[in-house]
This record gives structure tokens, sequence and C-alpha cells, in this order.
């Protein structure tokens, strides 16, 4: 059964009232368990749990020390486009959007690696606007064999692809696949995205099932928090990791939380998610999986970011610009968003390692 099965059988109306009748009891059940099933993280990410935050906050990182120690991995986004032929409302890269576009020239990535090089990074995500004709698999299989050399791993977070595609770029050494629903919720779905590629809900949805198929070693979920309710998008973010889990048992997995941004276009959040919002949910996450790795990026704030260092999170990005060519020629108008942390990769390094942590540059799988 694939997953937009499974998740089907599911009405979001009714799982929003399911999490908000959770109980004080129900989280105390689930925080006295040595392992939580997702019942008990409906507990937890529900209201009722909002009074247990500190609670989970200890149990998270003892969970997280045992699995992952005192480290923190960096890594940075290496944008080869903005060209995008969706219609995203809360993206600055819609299509609408009366901004400059750029792809990116072999000679360009590489003056962008050259950089990220010199800053110290070994694990590199190019990123994309999504594209298929002018940055289809074979521009990014270019991309990706133009750098890749150079680093320990690359990553991608671009539109999703066909299986043969996901297979040829695993060829040619791609480590992870990054690719976020947006939103679980079927009918409003569309709502965000009135057209192009994205707006088909169902091809989304399983391209993480074509990832695995492929073999890549690492699939990376998460939502964009703001867009609806965080707790029940984050139940059933949590549903898809178990089913990946148990159909990819050798992959391994990442769970991102971008939170809503300043952009071009201004959309606004309809779920305001607060700092001890996204604490609880982390550690909710933690609690419920010690083993996936956890990012932030620089969406969030210096002060939540330092923070939230010993409280689940395993690896963040630093040092980011979030244009393509913006590490060499820096130009906010062809941002996709913009940052919050905009600290240097020594400052992020250096607030790291002042809270006993050491920073790990390559992956998890080739350090641990």
């Amino acid at each position: 059964m694939s997953f937009y099965k499974q998740i089907s059988k599911y009405n979001w109306n009714d799982t929003v009232q399911a999490i908000q009748s959770k109980t004080e009891a129900d989280v105390e059940a689930a925080l006295a368990k040595n392992k939580i099933d997702l019942n008990d993280f409906m507990a937890l990410v529900s209201p009722a749990a909002s009074g247990y935050v500190e609670q989970m906050a200890q149990k998270s990182n003892m969970l997280t020390q045992k699995r992952f120690g005192k480290t923190m991995q960096l890594y940075i986004p290496l944008y080869v486009s903005n060209a995008c032929t969706n219609f995203c409302v809360y993206c600055g890269f819609n299509h609408e959007n009366k901004i400059e576009r750029k792809i990116l020239s072999d000679n360009e990535i590489r003056n962008e690696a050259a950089k990220l090089k010199d800053l110290g990074f070994e694990h590199i995500l190019l990123v994309s606007g999504e594209d298929n004709r002018k940055c289809s698999s074979a521009y990014l299989k270019n991309a990706l064999e133009t750098i890749k050399t150079d680093f320990a791993q690359v990553s991608m977070e671009v539109q999703p692809l066909e299986i043969d595609e996901y297979s040829m770029l695993k060829e040619s050494g791609l480590h992870a696949v990054y690719l976020y629903q947006e939103t679980y919720n079927e009918a409003n779905y569309k709502v965000y995205h009135p057209a192009g590629r994205k707006s088909d809900y169902k091809y989304r949805l399983e391209a993480p099932e074509r990832i695995g198929k492929a073999g890549i070693h690492k699939i990376g979920l998460g939502v964009l928090l703001g867009l609806e309710d965080w707790r029940t998008d984050s139940f059933f973010t949590a549903m898809h990791l178990q089913y990946l889990e148990k159909h990819f048992w050798k992959t391994k997995y990442s769970i991102s939380f971008p939170r809503l941004r300043p952009h071009t276009g201004g959309f606004e959040p309809n779920s305001i998610v607060g700092h001890k919002d996204l604490l609880q949910l982390i550690c909710a996450y933690r609690l419920l999986n010690e083993h996936v790795e956890i990012s932030l990026s620089t969406r969030e704030s210096p002060f939540f970011r330092d923070h939230m260092m010993k409280l689940g999170v395993t690896t963040m990005s630093a040092g980011s610009k979030t244009n393509p060519g913006g590490y060499n020629k820096p130009n906010d108008s062809l941002e996709q968003f913009s940052v919050n942390d905009d600290r240097s990769p020594q400052q992020v390094s250096a607030a790291v390692r002042e809270r006993g942590y050491e920073v790990v540059w390559k992956d998890w799988d080739n350090y641990l």
C-alpha cells in the first residue's frame, strides 16, 4: 500500500480533534514510556503537553546525546537557480513574482563551491527552483558532477523526480534528497499551490517512495510550518516517516522545520508557530525516534538556534545565502526568503563550541 492510500484513510478535521482532545494524563503516559508510538506522539504535540515541555526537553537531550553525542553537524545550501514554473503563494520564487531569474553556469557553480570549500564545509546542499526544463535532471547531474570531488557529501533539495532520474543522480554521487510536502492537508493543498507541477499533491507525496526505491542514502521530510495547523501536519509527517522506515529500512532519515519567513509576495501565515511550539515539536520527534536527524536552518534566530543545540537538534545550516550566486555576488532581489540567522559559519561554529559541542563538517554516517 502506498503512503497516499494510507493517509487517505484519515480525515484532516477528525485528526485535528483527536489531537485537541488529548489530556494531561495522555501526555504523562507517553512520557513514562521508553518507546512511544504515533498515538503518544499525538499527545506530545497536543495543547495538553504545553505544560510538560521542560520534561520533554530533558528527555530529548538525553536521547540525543545517547545517539549523537555532543556534536553538531554544519552544512550550507548552494542555490544553483531561482527559475521556477510553480505558483506557490508563500514562496519568493513564485513564477508570477517579477524578480530576476538566474541559472548558474558550470564556472559559476565552481566559484560558489570554491567559496564554500574555503569556509570549511564538507556537506553541500544543492538547491534550485522547480523548473523541469531549465533545471532538468541532466542539469542537476552536471551540477553534482561539477563539484562532487571537492566535498564529502552533496545532497539536493529540488523538484520531485522519477525513479530512473534519482538512480542516475545516485550513480553520480548524490548522497541525500530533501523534499518537503509543505502540507498534508490535501483539501487545502491547491490553495497554496494553484498551478505548476507542484500543484499535484499525490505526485509530490509519493516522491519519497521513488527516492527510496532508487536507493538514495538519506531522505529528508518536513512541512512548511505556518500553512496549516502545525500539530496535525506534524502528526502526518511522523506517520510518513514511520511508513518510509518500514518500507525502506536501509535508508537514513532527516526531519526539518522550516517556518514561514519574509519573501517577495508577502504571504501571511495561517497558523502561528511560536518558539515554545517549535521546541515542543522538536522534542516530540526526538522522543518518537532517537535516530532521526533533526535539522534547524537559518530561518531561525541565533538565540533560538543556540538554545536548541542541547534539545534534540543535530544539524544546522550556517552562513546561508538563498539566492543563486549569493556567496560571490550577493543580491537580495534573487533570494527565496530572508534568513534570520545571518552569522558567518565561523561565528556559528564558535557558538557550537562555546556550548561544549564538537562541530561536525561531514554527515553522521561518516563520523559516528
